[in-house]
């Protein structure tokens, strides 16, 4: 599926809320069922990937993962298992995800156009080196508009679609103050404010962030999908505008970010025993 690769959750309220929700809709698909549908969606793969983003805890911190030395690749190994985040991804599934809205989405993906989509936003999600795409997208953007491209709108639209830009600043945002929040309460950093103000000086800084996400997200989407062609992107822009596909785009982006929200409060744990500058 098309994620945003970036550190950060919904609001926990709202994903409480809207997990509540969903769980009232419909009986919920049987395990294996939702098993294969992680697979054809390619939502497996974005899930494996949060470890890539695991280098961002020190960063918050002012630090390197560097710093921690050969410590550092074990406690990331320990704690952003596949199989741990997988089998995480199922349980709140089993509690969410409609039958329906899981035969909406897994028909689409299972279309030659969907299993093409899929294999694409696989390869993008797994490289480590998000400048790669930056670079690279950046100046197929360039390009297009040159040319006066009608290309750029239309990625602009499959964004939109997503509804990624939106959920990247919340999660972004919510992902640092529960990370921050769990390594003060960790002892591993002293934090110079308080909750309210931690949210407020985020906010204050959202008008930035968001036009950073849009550029970002547009590179990426063009760096992603550069062998589709425009009608192709028009197809899928049509197909995540459907409001069953909005509905599990939701839940998806939900649970992605839920999921690295919890591995870096336990990361903030483990930092409680670590050491920078020691190589053990």
């Amino acid at each position: 599926m098309q994620m945003i690769r970036h550190f950060l959750i919904l609001p926990l309220v709202a994903l409480t809320l809207m997990l509540g929700s969903m769980a009232a809709q419909a009986e919920a698909p049987p395990r294996e069922k939702l098993e294969a549908f992680l697979e054809v969606t390619g939502f497996d793969v974005a899930l494996e990937s949060i470890t890539l983003s695991a280098d961002a805890a020190p960063q918050m911190l002012g630090l390197q993962a560097e710093d921690f030395g050969s410590e550092w690749k074990r406690l990331v190994a320990e704690v952003f298992q596949t199989e741990l985040m997988h089998n995480m991804a199922i349980d709140i599934l089993e509690k969410t995800l409609s039958d329906t809205l899981l035969a909406h989405a897994a028909g689409f993906y299972a279309s030659d156009l969907g299993q093409r989509l899929v294999v694409v936003e696989n390869n993008s999600h797994m490289i480590e080196e998000d400048g790669l795409k930056s670079e690279s997208g950046g100046q197929i953007i360039e390009g297009l508009r040159s040319i006066g491209s009608p290309r750029v709108a239309i990625l602009e639209r499959l964004n939109g679609a997503s509804g990624s830009e939106e959920n990247a600043l919340r999660s972004i945002q919510e992902v640092q103050i529960r990370f921050l929040l769990a390594a003060a309460g960790a002892g591993v950093i002293e934090l110079q404010m308080d909750e309210p103000d931690l949210r407020e000086a985020m906010r204050s800084q959202e008008s930035e962030l968001r036009t950073s996400l849009r550029k970002s997200a547009l590179e990426g989407a063009a760096y992603t999908y550069q062998a589709f062609s425009d009608d192709e992107m028009i197809a899928y822009a049509e197909a995540l505008e459907h409001p069953d596909m909005k509905e599990v785009y939701a839940l998806m982006n939900a649970v992605q970010y839920e999921i690295m929200a919890n591995r870096f409060e336990a990361v903030a744990d483990r930092l409680r025993v670590m050491q920078p500058s020691q190589d053990l």
